[in-house]
């Protein structure tokens, strides 16, 4: 069982810990069964492709995003722009939603 994740596509987020810590990015992929996450320009690798002239590949080495752990990401607050922890809250019509700690700002 996997544990529903703090960060979901297209937060903006804070890398905490490892080789990108300080940078920051959008979330373009999460993997909550694995806790992972891939962040736009975090965590670049390098990856050896062989071409594939049916579908357009040109083969070569590749620089791409690879997934990086959601405990070293923290949510940038869209409100005040800090990092901040999140919080989950019941709205008024019964509907879950998460809750930036540092503001109290809703968030998506």
């Amino acid at each position: 069982m996997s544990k529903k994740a703090h960060i979901k596509k297209d937060d903006q987020v804070l890398v905490i810990a490892g080789k990108d810590r300080g940078a920051r990015g959008k979330v373009l992929r999460v993997f909550p069964r694995e806790g992972r996450a891939i962040v736009e320009r975090v965590n670049m690798v390098k990856h050896h492709t062989r071409p594939n002239p049916q579908k357009g590949i040109q083969g070569g080495v590749i620089e791409r995003e690879a997934a990086i752990h959601i405990s070293n990401l923290m949510l940038i607050c869209p409100e005040t722009g800090n990092p901040t922890r999140v919080g989950r809250t019941r709205l008024e019509d019964g509907k879950g939603a998460r809750v930036a700690k540092v503001s109290g700002a809703v968030l998506s």
